[in-house]
């Protein structure tokens, strides 16, 4: 079961898919945040420092891996997940480069995405 005082946020411009994430995720105990713009999720994240992040690759006028790269020069070090339509080879090494734990296809497979999300959140709880 899931730690509920474990923050997670979700970074989708996709509304449909970022409430079938948050919903998802809420069903299995997480607490959960969501967000359809990076500014949005870069303040909150600054405020709440959620544990994990998942955010989506191809999105309007930004993509994930310039996210994770703005909250971390913000400071933020949690684990982060990315989520994809246009999975490679060649986006699974740059995503690992930029810090990504786990590279999701999207749609995701409920058990992938709460895998990922649980593995994330467990490796954050140790010392």
């Amino acid at each position: 079961m899931a730690d509920p005082e474990i923050p997670i946020v979700i970074l989708d411009d996709d509304p449909g898919a970022r409430r079938s994430m948050q919903l998802l995720l809420q069903g299995r105990g997480f607490q959960v945040r969501s967000f359809a713009t990076p500014e949005l999720l870069i303040a909150d994240v600054k405020t709440n420092n959620p544990a994990c992040l998942v955010t989506d690759y191809r999105m309007t006028g930004h993509d994930g891996l310039q996210v994770l790269d703005a909250l971390r020069a913000a400071g933020w070090m949690g684990k982060a997940i990315l989520v994809t339509a246009f999975g490679s080879p060649e986006l699974m090494q740059k995503a690992i480069a930029h810090g990504f734990a786990t590279v999701l296809d999207k749609p995701c497979k409920e058990s992938a995405l709460v895998n990922a999300v649980t593995e994330a959140t467990a490796r954050n709880k140790d010392p």
